[in-house]
C-alpha cells in the first residue's frame, strides 16, 4: 500500500503515482516486517537479501549486485574526536554511490508496471545510477542535467552507460520540475527520490547498519542531507526492524546540509514541519547542492521523531573533513558524503553529540565521483630524474 505522509490517503501498489492526489504531499510505502531475522542468515550479503521487507515482485529484479556495502571501525578518528565510531561506505556501490539501493528497487518496479522509458533530473549521481541499471533493464534513459553543475566522474558514467543526457538552463530543481511534469504526462517513469520505490532501496541502509551492529542501534546515525530522500528512508528501515522486534532501540538521525543549500536545517532550527525553499543554492558538495528537497516533510519527521539534530557546515569545513577521512582512516569520498564527517566534528565541538557515544556516519559517494576537487585539494606529484642518489636525498629529508 502506497499512503500519504500528510493526509494519509492511500493508493493501490500497482499505481504509478508520484505524489498524492488529494493533497499534493509526498508518499510512502507502508509494509510490515513479518518475518524471523533470522531468515537473512546465510544469504549473499547484498541488498536483496532483505526481499521479503521489499515490496516488488522478486521475480523482476533488475540488480548489479549492490548493498552489503563496507562498514568500518574508525578507531584514530573516533578516538580523536571522543566517540566510538564507525563509517559506512556507500561508495563501494557498483556505480559509486548509495543511489544503487534505490535504483535497483524503483528500476525493478518499472519493469514491473511495463514501462519503456525512464528518467530522473540529477546533480550527478541518480543520473550515474539510473543509466547504468537502465542499460542492465534494456530501458530508455532519459535525463536532466542542470548546466555546468555536474561533476566530471558522474557525467561521464551517465554519458557512458547510454543515457540521452540534457543539459538543462536552470539548477537542479528547476531541472525536476520539468522532468516530473513529463513524467505526469506518461512520457516516462521517474526514478527521482520523489518515487516511492526508491527510498525502500536506500532504507536498507539502515537495516545493515543495525546488522553490522550485531543488532545493536548507534546512538546516532550522520549522514548529509541534499534533496532528503536518504535521512527519512533510513529512519524508515531502522523503524521497521525496530517495530519487528529485531533491535531494542532507535538512533538519533542527524542530518548535515552545506551552508549554501540548507532548507532543511533553517526549518529544523526554527521547528517548522516545512522548508522555505532556498533560491540559487551553492556549495563545492554538488551532490546536496539543492534548495528545494521533495522530501522535506519525511526528513524533518524523522529527525523530530528521533528526537535528532541539523546543522550546516561550510565548503571549508567539507574539505577538511573530505581530506581527513582519507588520510587518518583510508576512506575516499566525494565533497557531499565528508558532509557527515565535517558536521561530526563540529557536533563534538559544540557539545551536541557527547563524549562516547557510538556514531554511525554514512558517506554516500566515492572520492572519483568529483576527480576535480581531489586534484585540485592536492599538491602537485614533484618532478624529479630517475637517479637513484636524488630520489635517496629526499626520502631522507
Amino acid at each position: 500500500m502506497i499512503r500519504c505522509v500528510s493526509c494519509g490517503a492511500e493508493y493501490d501498489d500497482d499505481e504509478v503515482i508520484y505524489t498524492c492526489e488529494k493533497c499534493g504531499s509526498v508518499l510512502e510505502l507502508v509494509s510490515d516486517i513479518d518475518v524471523s531475522k533470522d531468515i537473512f542468515d546465510g544469504r549473499r550479503d547484498n541488498l536483496w537479501k532483505f526481499k521479503e521487507c521489499i515490496p516488488v515482485d522478486e521475480t523482476k529484479i533488475v540488480s548489479l549486485n549492490e548493498g552489503g556495502t563496507p562498514f568500518c571501525k574508525c578507531d584514530k578518528l573516533g578516538d580523536e574526536l571522543g566517540v566510538n565510531l564507525y563509517v559506512k561506505v556507500e561508495g563501494s556501490n557498483p556505480t559509486g554511490s548509495f543511489k544503487d539501493r534505490g535504483m535497483t528497487v524503483g528500476m525493478t518496479k518499472a519493469m514491473e508496471l511495463g514501462v519503456s522509458t525512464v528518467g530522473c533530473a540529477s546533480t550527478g549521481n541518480t543520473s550515474a545510477s539510473l543509466a547504468a541499471y537502465a542499460a542492465r533493464a534494456g530501458l530508455r534513459c532519459i535525463v536532466f542535467l542542470p548546466s555546468g553543475k555536474v561533476a566530471l566522474g558522474k557525467l561521464a558514467q551517465a554519458m557512458f552507460h547510454g543515457a540521452e543526457v540534457m543539459s538543462i538552463n536552470g539548477n537542479f530543481d528547476e531541472a525536476l520540475e520539468a522532468m516530473t511534469s513529463l513524467a505526469l504526462e506518461k512520457y516516462l517513469y521517474l526514478l527521482n527520490s520523489i518515487n516511492p520505490y526508491r527510498l525502500e532501496g536506500q532504507k536498507t541502509i539502515g537495516y545493515e547498519i543495525l546488522r553490522d551492529l550485531d543488532w545493536q542501534s548507534p546512538d546516532r546515525i550522520i549522514l548529509p542531507v541534499g534533496n532528503a530522500g536518504n535521512i527519512s528512508a533510513i529512519w524508515k528501515g531502522v523503524s521497521e526492524f525496530y517495530n519487528a522486534g529485531f533491535v531494542k532501540d532507535l538512533p538519533m538521525m542527524t542530518g548535515i546540509q552545506a551552508e549554501g543549500a540548507c532548507p532543511v536545517t533553517n526549518a529544523f532550527k526554527k521547528g517548522d514541519k516545512r522548508v522555505v525553499p532556498v533560491e540559487n543554492p551553492e556549495t563545492v558538495a554538488t551532490a546536496i547542492r539543492i534548495g528545494a528537497p521533495v522530501s522535506d516533510i519525511k526528513a524533518l519527521n524523522a529527525i523530530y521523531d528521533s528526537n535528532g539534530y541539523s546543522e550546516t557546515v561550510s565548503d571549508e569545513e567539507i574539505l577538511d573533513a573530505q581530506k581527513l577521512l582519507a588520510r587518518t582512516e583510508g576512506i575516499g569520498v566525494e565533497p557531499a558524503s565528508a558532509a557527515s564527517i565535517a558536521g561530526l566534528k563540529k557536533l563534538v565541538d559544540q557539545g551536541v553529540i557527547d563524549k562516547g557515544e557510538t556514531i554511525t556516519c554514512v558517506v554516500t559517494g566515492h572520492l572519483l565521483k568529483d576527480p576535480n576537487t581531489a586534484i585540485d585539494a592536492c599538491t602537485k606529484p614533484i618532478e624529479v630524474d630517475a637517479d637513484i642518489d636524488t630520489l635517496r636525498k629526499l626520502l631522507m629529508n
